[in-house]
């Protein structure tokens, strides 16, 4: 029983050492040895790792500081907006933080005393408006009354109103709103602060800044850096300059307007068409139309529908005529790549985008011109507008020459006339191919 036991299949996969192993049996591994982890894999774990916790890193970071990379780009193109005036003054020998001061100044000044002028008269209007809805409310309740027959009475809307769940509703949302918006307004304040103060400091400190730029770059990338500078102050002065124009324009129209229907205070209401319609993108125009409207009202409810009718027609032929031309010739490009700036900064940065879009768009235009090289173009009359040999007016002459080949046979003209049109057309072929061909046609259709 035991040489049978290891005569079995245990003890034919038994080798004796020191001999190689039967062929289709793998060989054993040495003792302490086995499958190791490549010494490259750790390494490039912790390397993915890495990468991936920076990348979630730089990305949370990026979307935390989102806004104030755009207040910092909004006070980048504002003080390239003063720059012209700055370095003006500067050399003339003012200091260039007083000259910023000043520019700046003056204009947070002259903002300040034309908002201070808006509200009271906004206020002044809301309370006369407030003090006249009984009357309005009179006047339209008699009118329905007189045209469907209705019997209604001012107390009883006011009733009605004072006990319905819309009003109570609107009150408690608006008391717990207050918070919200007072929130809004200091978030505002705020932002624009820090929109002035980057301001200042780019415009105060523009050759230093420059300089800094500069200093990390070889001299060739250095000429491009200040040239690509110089044209964005161009470009923006430029876009500023054709915004300024409209408003002007805007105002002017406007203020004709609001003085031929007799409302009060036409100027400011001008003043604020033109500014607000020109400098908020997108809703500018909706704010703009706005007030003159309320305004309008107080006077006459009809005035009201006048002033919308003509803000609504005047922005069509900014839209389509004015601002296209403006724009092009400021800011040196396309009407239609304006307009598709505007809406790409619109969908990228919103209103803000929408602003800034048009100068940035020109800026990169300009600079990159200098790098594309352009050949002169031939003078072909496709280019120039033209058809060519081969357009509709040679073809019309061919049809007028078949027509006139072939009219002799409408008309019923006898086989001599057919003969002879047909000679004069070898004629004409044979010409082609030598000097004798000529003589032979002519020949041929002598007779």
């Amino acid at each position: 029983m035991a040489a049978t036991d290891e005569t079995g299949p245990a003890g034919q996969n038994t080798t004796v050492p020191g001999t190689p192993p039967p062929a289709g049996l793998p060989a054993d591994p040495a003792p302490g040895t086995g499958a190791r982890m490549p010494r490259w894999l750790p390494r490039a774990m912790v390397l993915a790792l890495a990468l991936i916790a920076v990348f979630q890193l730089g990305s949370w970071a990026f979307h935390q500081l989102t806004g104030l990379l755009i207040n910092v780009l909004i006070a980048f193109f504002l003080a390239l907006a003063v720059e012209p005036a700055v370095s003006w003054m500067a050399a003339r020998g003012v200091r260039r933080g007083l000259g910023t001061f000043l520019v700046v100044g003056g204009v947070l000044v002259v903002g300040a005393g034309f908002v201070t002028l808006l509200g009271s008269m906004l206020a002044e209007q809301i309370i006369k408006i407030v003090e006249d809805f009984p009357q309005y409310l009179d006047s339209v309740i008699n009118w329905i009354n007189t045209h469907f027959h209705t019997e209604l009475r001012r107390v009883d809307i006011q009733e009605n109103l004072l006990r319905s769940d819309w009003l109570r509703n609107y009150v408690q949302n608006s008391a717990t709103g207050v918070l919200d918006v007072s929130a809004q307004v200091l978030g505002g304040l705020f932002r624009l602060l820090t929109i002035g103060l980057f301001s200042f400091y780019f415009a105060a400190d523009g050759p230093r800044l420059r300089r800094a730029l500069c200093s990390v770059l070889p001299p060739a990338r250095q000429a491009e850096v200040l040239r690509a500078w110089e044209i964005a102050v161009n470009k923006t002065g430029g876009y500023l300059y054709s915004r300024g124009l409209m408003a002007l324009i805007s105002g002017l129209a406007h203020y004709v307007l609001l003085e031929f229907l007799d409302v009060p205070y036409a100027p400011v209401l001008a003043v604020w068409v033109g500014l607000v319609s020109q400098f908020i993108p997108t809703i500018g125009t909706y704010l703009a139309g706005a007030l003159p409207m309320l305004i309008a009202f107080t006077v006459a409810p009809w005035y009201a529908v006048w002033v919308l009718v003509f803000v609504v027609v005047y922005q069509q032929f900014e839209n389509y005529v004015l601002q296209p031309k403006l724009t092009a010739r400021t800011v040196d490009i396309h009407p239609a790549v304006a307009f598709g700036s505007v809406i790409a900064g619109t969908a990228l940065l919103g209103a803000v985008g929408a602003l800034i879009a048009i100068p940035a768009v020109a800026t990169l235009q300009a600079f990159l011109g200098a790098y594309v090289k352009r050949y002169d173009v031939t003078d072909d009359p496709r280019v120039l507008g033209h058809r060519g040999s081969g357009g509709a007016g040679a073809f019309g002459r061919r049809v007028r020459g078949v027509w006139a080949q072939r009219r002799p046979e409408d008309d019923g003209a006898g086989p001599a006339a057919s003969g002879t049109g047909t000679a004069g057309a070898g004629a004409t072929g044979s010409g082609a191919p030598g000097a004798s061909g000529p003589g032979e046609g002519g020949t041929a259709g002598a007779p």
